[in-house]
């Protein structure tokens, strides 16, 4: 059975933040403080497959194309 939880005293920041997030996913602010615990919360175990294929996806959402050999080359770049 579900319970309630009453917050709070919350920082006005972290309350806009959680209504923003809220919006961008469309859920009321209440599922959202719920996903949000479940995400710290709950530890995730995602296969590795379904790793590569959210890796791949942000990779084809960026502007222009990357190529395995120039991220390489960049994160060498960022080394002392």
């Amino acid at each position: 059975m579900p319970t309630n939880l009453t917050l709070k005293n919350i920082p006005d920041e972290v309350y806009d933040r959680l209504r923003w997030s809220a919006e961008t996913h469309r859920r009321s602010i209440n599922n959202e403080a719920i996903v949000c615990l479940e995400a710290i919360l709950t530890p995730a175990s995602i296969p590795v497959s379904e790793r590569i294929l959210r890796a791949r996806g942000l990779r084809a959402d960026l502007p222009g194309k990357f190529k395995a050999k120039d991220i390489d080359g960049l994160k060498r770049d960022g080394r002392p």
